[in-house]
């Protein structure tokens, strides 16, 4: 990462931002280097926990690099039960001041003030579980971190110093106190998701046609909350919500705490089906043929 001289500016979004450095004196360069990787079965955004208590039962490795005299600064890491992990978001380009996080209900937020993966520097810290330390890798449980996560250092989890159980929750707080609740639920209870025989069967020939796996992304996504969020590509239509999943449009309906998904459709419009022939389409065109396209009531 660079740190720019006076005068110069950086762009966001495509919005000039003044820069002063302090008057200290600072490099202008920083160097980070990944000392390892995150391999899990998290493999896309849409999929991971929002926080790592969320993801508690899911086994994941941590493969340091060989050649770095890495296995001495592994040493009397076993003993710990949770360490820190300092990764850094690597699918995520560029930054949002303000974000909407998932547990939002009264708008954006300014990302200092969340755990927004969309930062200035897209530096992510989580607590794990540490079961064992095998040679280079490390065996840990409840990393919210997707595979190939680069990892940037590790440390112990001290709880005398690190654990502040009476800290406030600030904006996350007033979410709690206008819904009714003394104080916010970590982690958010998931939502049950149910498919209707017609949405199961749709999403069994998808999976068999393109191999795209979408029953467990619809699961996944939607168990952590089905309200509309644009990151998330969930969207209120007339009458019901849309999630978006590649170029699949799944319809559902919230009840409570339950959530019915009715049917899949294609994403692309009739006129496109008709006009390109290619490879990438066809099992659209295909799925159109068993499911044609009712008229939206």
């Amino acid at each position: 990462m660079e740190i720019r001289q006076p005068g110069q500016a950086r762009f966001f979004d495509g919005c000039a931002v003044n820069e002063r450095p302090h008057e200290a004196q600072v490099p202008l360069r920083l160097t980070l280097e990944p000392i390892g990787y995150v391999r899990g079965p998290l493999s896309s955004k849409a999929v991971a926990a929002r926080q790592p208590p969320a993801a508690a039962d899911t086994p994941s490795r941590i493969e340091l690099l060989p050649g770095r005299s890495f296995e001495h600064a592994l040493e009397d890491l076993a003993g710990w039960e949770l360490i820190w992990v300092l990764f850094w978001f690597h699918h995520n380009a560029g930054w949002r001041p303000k974000v909407l996080p998932p547990r939002s209900t009264s708008g954006r937020k300014g990302v200092f003030a969340t755990r927004s993966p969309h930062r200035p520097n897209p530096i992510g810290m989580s607590v794990v579980r540490l079961e064992r330390v095998d040679g280079l890798t490390l065996h840990v449980r409840g990393a919210d971190m997707l595979d190939g996560t680069p990892v940037l250092d590790l440390k112990p989890y001290v709880a005398y110093t690190d654990a502040h159980p009476g800290a406030g929750n600030g904006w996350l707080a007033e979410e709690a106190r206008a819904a009714g609740e003394a104080q916010p639920a970590d982690p958010v209870t998931a939502y049950a998701v149910h498919l209707a025989a017609l949405a199961a069967e749709q999403a069994a020939w998808i999976e068999a046609r393109t191999g795209l796996a979408i029953a467990a992304r619809i699961r996944a996504t939607l168990a952590l909350g089905p309200m509309p969020h644009p990151y998330r590509r969930i969207r209120r239509m007339a009458g019901w919500l849309q999630l978006s999943v590649k170029e699949w449009r799944v319809r559902f309906t919230v009840a409570g705490r339950e959530v019915s998904v009715a049917q899949i459709d294609s994403g692309f419009r009739a006129s496109q089906l008709a006009r390109d022939a290619g490879e990438s389409l066809r099992p659209h065109q295909e799925f159109l043929a068993v499911w044609p396209r009712a008229p939206i009531p």
